[in-house]
């Protein structure tokens, strides 16, 4: 137990027969249950775990019958971990890529009752730049700076992070069976978190990079996905928090916003047409109105964001 608080660390694990003995071995004393979910890995996962559980008697093994994605892994360990009755459920990956070390400080704030989710921050430290992929760091950055925008947690960053701790209101409150399943799983819990106002808080936490780890990310692909993803998520919460359960005005600057917007991007493209196309000047009219609708859907945005920022400034 840490500080009479029941602690379960979920596993998710998909081919990671190198690094899994590692995470087991290094798990902190104070942690009541390690749940290794094997995602039908095509390695010796599930060999290694057996091999070693033995020895460690805290740990139990999971293994899904056919791949759901690091999202399902997840949901897989936060349902036991609810149904057994533990008061907060750790996620830390099967690639030993997060540090015991940092699991107190993860753990400090929910246990206290202050927040109800704790996501680590590998971008705050000054090491972050050096030591984490560039490619991985700017793309990083940028899925942060649209789930900003699609969570409503404006002062949360790292967004992809999974070294994470909820406690159990949280645990009761989400449908798991909903979550999304792939690697956006981050972003999706952010946006249903928002949604029943629930506190999260950025915890920095230390990269761990080249510990022998593999990963089968494609940066290129996911941030397309996840934007696309995010884009879903963020009407979903201005339906969902904004509409159906409390309305707020911020849906009418938003709408507004976008609708300037498009009809922005219409505007300029006849001017583009004009004089690029046919070679013509450019009418004045529709220079005028390009202008006027560009601004008016920067403002409208803007502000609909600020009432969102304001809205949502004691969820921390």
């Amino acid at each position: 137990m840490y500080k009479d608080k029941k602690i379960c660390v979920v596993v998710p694990a998909y081919n990671e027969e190198t690094q899994i003995a590692r995470v087991i071995e290094t798990m902190p004393a104070f942690v009541d249950c390690v749940v290794i979910v094997d995602d039908k890995s095509r390695d010796g996962t599930v060999g290694v775990v057996e091999k070693i559980r033995p020895d460690y008697p805290k740990v139990e093994l999971i293994v899904h019958e056919k791949n759901q994605g690091v999202g399902g892994s997840i949901a897989t360990g936060y349902e036991y971990a609810r149904d057994e009755g533990y008061d907060v459920a750790v996620v830390m990956a099967g690639d030993a890529q997060m540090d015991p070390d940092d699991l107190p400080n993860l753990l400090d704030p929910v246990v206290a009752g202050e927040i109800d989710y704790a996501k680590g921050n590998r971008l705050i430290t000054g090491e972050a730049f050096r030591k984490i992929p560039k490619v991985r760091y700017f793309g990083n950055s940028l899925l942060s700076l649209l789930t900003k925008i699609a969570s409503g947690y404006w002062h949360v960053a790292d967004s992809q992070s999974g070294y994470t701790a909820i406690n159990r209101a949280a645990l009761e409150r989400i449908d798991w069976r909903e979550m999304y399943r792939r690697y956006g799983q981050p972003n999706d819990l952010l946006v249903r978190l928002n949604i029943y106002s629930f506190r999260v808080r950025d915890v920095p936490i230390n990269p761990v990079y080249r510990v022998g780890e593999k990963s089968g990310i494609k940066l290129s692909r996911v941030v397309f996905t996840l934007s696309w993803l995010l884009l879903r998520l963020f009407l979903k919460r201005m339906k969902e928090k904004y509409v159906i359960r409390d309305f707020h005005p911020l849906v009418f600057f938003y709408l507004l916003g976008g609708g300037f917007g498009a009809l922005t991007a219409v505007l300029f493209g006849r001017i583009f047409y004009y004089w690029l196309g046919m070679g013509e000047p450019i009418p004045k009219v529709n220079a005028l109105a390009a202008m006027f609708s560009f601004m008016s859907s920067s403002m409208f945005t803007l502000f609909a964001m600020w009432f969102d920022m304001e809205h949502n400034k004691d969820l921390k």
